[in-house]
């Protein structure tokens, strides 16, 4: 070999040194950019910090945590009996899905992504009621994302033709109305006509759909339905193949419908679920299974850089409703006009349930908290306490 050809080569290695060199150093200070959004693998290695280590008022977050503790829920543990309880008074109060005996109070606090609070059973499945419906909002935001509902402002029988939207009532109202429970949906489905939740005065005279706010669960899950048909696959396969495993939630948890709420889709029976556990079924999970799912919102669809739910979905999931400002796409906001968080901080977001069941993001300050059978009327002081503790992200 010349001399002058080993000069070449060596200039060559040199340069290409100097930029796997670079590149290491790029890939170093990617690393320690990224370190502060943790992510927690799959499984149950969940890293924690001190509140001390994560700029967080020690004695504050210790008080939250203790205001939630001696606030839990007057439920009994038997669910079900809670359940007849609470719909007795209904007009249609047969309950037509399963429930399940419920743990004791727990929850987690998360800042960017780690630990800094946890208490109780949070490895314990229960039942989530509402909460189910923040999931079933992700589920469209899913099918939004993939172009298999282009326009959320076109009327939902364009897409769905199995007879829910024949009534000239009906015919106008949109995935939006859906989402936003404005849609006033008319008819009976899996047994329970609208009038089983209308909680705004069960006989009253319907409104024109977009007009009007009231939740209503037999319109929810008529979403639900109207969505399994979108999707031709069973929501809690699109939540568990887009969503939950990507995110390494664990395999614990599960979405029920009702025991009446089969339908045949390309000749297999498919149980369409249920947007809260009103009458039973619903989203079963684990407080820890929640936290991932709120620290998705959080990350904005993102997690450990891979993109799971679009950023332009989550903007249009927390955006207020004009008659209904506390409320978004099926998650509530923080809103002074809230009939529940009216004093929560400006900018957060909320999927809440009966019993006190909420997953709570506040982006301003980095922050994730799930609580479980949290006696609803003390979940703002909670939420205020929190954030008192918490300063805003870049403030440390």
């Amino acid at each position: 070999m010349s001399k002058q050809y080993r000069a070449c080569i060596g200039r060559r290695l040199t340069r290409w040194a100097t930029v796997v060199t670079a590149l290491g150093w790029l890939l170093c200070i990617g690393g320690a950019l990224s370190a502060d959004n943790y992510f927690p693998p799959p499984g149950d290695a969940w890293a924690t910090r001190t509140p001390e280590a994560s700029g967080i008022d020690p004695g504050k977050l210790a008080e939250a945590v203790a205001f939630a503790r001696a606030n839990e829920v007057n439920w009994p543990r038997d669910v079900r009996a809670q359940i007849e309880k609470d719909t007795a008074k209904e007009p249609y109060p047969e309950i037509v899905g399963l429930a399940k005996p419920r743990a004791a109070q727990n929850g987690v606090i998360l800042h960017r992504g780690y630990i800094v609070a946890e208490w109780g059973d949070t490895r314990a499945v229960d039942m989530s009621f509402s909460v189910a419906k923040s999931y079933l909002s992700t589920v469209v935001g899913l099918a939004f994302d993939r172009d298999l509902i282009t326009d959320v402002n076109a009327p939902v029988g364009a897409l769905v033709r199995d007879g829910g939207y024949d009534l000239a009532h009906n015919a106008p109202i949109t995935w939006r109305m859906h989402l936003t429970q404005t849609s006033e949906w008319e008819g009976t489905l899996w047994d329970k006509p609208d009038v089983a939740d209308r909680r705004r005065g069960y006989f009253r005279t319907l409104e024109q759909p977009g007009t009007f706010w009231e939740y209503n669960d037999v319109r929810v899950n008529r979403l639900a339905l109207s969505l399994l048909r979108v999707w031709q696959r069973p929501l809690p396969d699109v939540l568990r193949e887009y969503v939950m495993d990507p995110i390494g939630a664990s395999g614990t948890w599960v979405w029920h419908g009702y025991l009446n709420s089969y339908v045949d889709l390309n000749g297999k029976r498919v149980q369409s679920v249920s947007g809260g556990s009103h009458w039973g079924g619903g989203f079963w999970a684990s407080t820890r299974d929640h936290a991932r799912f709120g620290y998705l919102l959080l990350r904005r669809g993102e997690w450990s850089g891979t993109r799971v739910l679009s950023e332009r979905w989550i903007d249009m999931a927390t955006k207020p409703v004009a008659i209904a400002p506390f409320y978004g796409y099926l998650w509530w906001r923080a809103e002074a006009s809230s009939p529940v968080f009216r004093s929560a901080p400006p900018g957060s977001f909320f999927a809440l349930g009966s019993g006190g069941n909420m997953i709570y993001v506040d982006p301003a300050r980095d922050l994730v908290a799930v609580t479980r059978w949290l006696d609803i009327p003390k979940l703002d002081a909670f939420v205020g306490r929190l954030a008192d503790a918490v300063p805003l992200a870049g403030t440390r």
